[in-house]
């Protein structure tokens, strides 16, 4: 059968032995910091599926620091590399590898990795006082809302974090099926979308596009990741998704986002700063006036786009040299992602009840889920069985090359 081939723009580098050393940077750095945040989902105030003693508020303005573009700018890191994929493969081949390396992490870790969680949720919520194995096999694929009281019900069987490995799949199978409809599409958008993100209309047009959804969407469909309804995440998640294969391989926007880096980084440290001050004055369940909605919602689009804009552009100047450690994380990373919070929800539990200070406690966790998530994948990737469930490719313990290798990257997530 005949190969179909997407034709490139010419904006576009047309290099096959291209390496984008920076966007693996990117995304293992993503992924160390997805760890962390979930850490300190224990300590905040915020809802989490188990939480510590301890409350350290202070956590708190760093939390918000990360939270507005840490998913998005995973989504993008993935639509880039999926550009990538099909360098080598069609349309039809990218659908089959992604469905190979994305849904055997995703029902393995529904049935064996996220269990654990729901079930140390449930002992800290309602007091279950089953066993394990009992809820496992009488419980758990209730395919139903259960275990209501107190508290939000839990949907099991669950994918928890994992629901990122599940966004991407679908978003892979929908933007596969248009290029087996229309390949030539592909080249068409990037003739259209590469010189206008040349310039300055690449602040300017995510950027507001991020807002709007915020404003209208988010009221409409708050955050749910349970995949039907949850419209806001679909609309934001999507649009990275397809911008970062749309200008994976246009220089002239890369070179854009390295030029923009300074302005979108202090730009965004003046919006972060400006929801500081603003958040104090208005405590959660007071009214809001309209002025400040919109407002709040302009600031927090713009702040997730400059935040990635930075992001990408300092990772292009400064991220560009490969290492043994790049090449080990780049494989590494994606089962550290699947195991990290079954590590600290089951390690946290473990702590409860011991009376640690703060401080020691936190410590022990992350160096607790590092530590699972190392053994882990020092097992995993020697076992042939065993590497596809942990989304690895059967029978190889690395692959030596860059960008490519981010075919497998679906976190997290979080």
């Amino acid at each position: 059968m005949k190969r179909e081939i997407i034709p490139h723009s010419p904006h576009f580098a047309a290099r096959e032995s291209e390496r984008r050393v920076d966007l693996d940077w990117v995304r293992i750095s993503a992924f160390g910091l997805l760890i962390l945040y979930h850490v300190g989902m224990l300590y905040v105030s915020w809802g989490f599926h188990i939480k510590s003693a301890h409350r350290i508020t202070e956590l708190e303005p760093l939390m918000l620091l990360l939270n507005p573009w840490r998913l998005a700018l995973l989504f993008l890191v993935s639509g880039a590399a999926t550009r990538f994929m099909l360098r080598k493969l069609t349309a039809g081949q990218l659908l089959r590898s992604r469905t190979l390396r994305l849904l055997p992490p995703l029902i393995f870790g529904m049935l064996v990795i996220v269990p654990p969680q729901a079930y140390e949720q449930i002992l800290e919520s309602v007091g279950y006082d089953g066993g394990f194995l009992d809820f496992y096999l009488t419980r758990y694929f209730a395919f139903r809302h259960a275990f209501c009281d107190p508290g939000p019900c839990l949907l099991l069987p669950t994918w928890n974090h994992l629901w990122f490995v599940a966004y991407l799949w679908v978003y892979t199978m929908v933007l596969g099926g248009v290029l087996l409809v229309a390949p030539d599409l592909v080249r068409r958008v990037e003739q259209a979308i590469a010189p206008i993100f040349s310039g300055s209309w690449l602040l300017v047009l995510p950027a507001a596009m991020f807002a709007a959804y915020r404003l209208w969407l988010l009221p409409r469909f708050p955050q749910t990741h349970a995949l039907s309804g949850d419209w806001y995440n679909h609309a934001l998640y999507g649009t990275v998704f397809l911008l970062g294969f749309v200008v994976a391989r246009a220089d002239n926007v890369w070179f854009a986002l390295q030029r923009f880096r300074w302005l979108a980084l202090v730009t965004a440290a003046a919006l972060f700063v400006s929801g500081l001050v603003l958040r104090p004055l208005y405590p959660l369940g007071q009214p809001i006036p309209l002025a400040l909605k919109i407002y709040a919602g302009l600031a927090y689009g713009c702040y997730q786009w400059f935040c990635i804009v930075a992001v990408l552009g300092f990772a292009r100047r400064w991220l560009n040299r490969d290492s043994a450690a790049r090449r080990y994380l780049t494989d590494a990373v994606f089962p550290y992602y699947i195991v990290h919070q079954t590590a600290i929800i089951l390690i946290a539990h473990g702590l409860r009840g011991l009376g640690l200070p703060a401080s020691i406690e936190a410590s022990i966790v992350i160096s607790g889920t590092l530590a699972s998530c190392a053994v882990t994948y020092e097992i995993v990737r020697r076992i042939s069985v065993l590497r596809p469930l942990f989304g690895l490719k059967p029978g190889k313990l690395y692959v030596p090359s860059g960008l490519p290798r981010l075919e497998c990257d679906h976190a997290a997530s979080p």
